[in-house]
């Protein structure tokens, strides 16, 4: 970051600041779902529900608050692409820790979603904030003035 403008480096770090924020309610969200459903059903199954519930909350609050951007039928489509290794690397986590390590089923899911976080950031912001390459010839791509990040009413 030598090379990046104060200003733009305090913009990154308050990005990355409200993508934590945001983190920490859907891991919250994510966590109280589990716990609600884990009496009905099986553990995995449980995780694997709450799991697509708060990637939907978690789409909404990255798009308006974190990444300041409007969200899109589009991105909400390819926005599943950015928890894939999220998930895999949690629930290989989840497994292991609960085979394996024989930690309680109701907290493994917390230890296994830490080490998920960075890769979870870099994909979504991937997905959720508009480029300038990458327009169509008629203006219409990522990054054309109908992408470009709005301001947060949250902030």
């Amino acid at each position: 970051m030598a090379d990046v403008a104060p200003s733009a480096k305090r913009a990154r770090l308050a990005e990355i600041f409200r993508f934590g924020l945001v983190g920490g309610v859907n891991t919250g969200t994510f966590f109280g779902c589990y716990l609600l459903l884990h009496p009905w059903m099986p553990y995995f199954a449980a995780y694997s529900l709450a799991f697509v519930l708060s990637m939907i909350g978690s789409f909404f609050l990255n798009t308006y608050f974190t990444y300041r951007t409007r969200p899109t039928w589009k991105k909400f489509a390819l926005f599943p692409l950015t928890n894939v290794t999220n998930y895999l690397v949690q629930s290989v986590g989840l497994y292991a820790l609960v085979t394996w390590a024989g930690m309680d089923d109701r907290i493994a899911p917390l230890v296994a979603a830490v080490v998920a976080i960075p890769f979870t950031y870099l994909i979504s912001q991937r997905i959720l904030v508009p480029r300038d390459k990458g327009q169509d010839a008629d203006g219409s791509g990522p990054g054309s003035e109908t992408e470009e990040r709005q301001p947060s009413r949250l902030a």
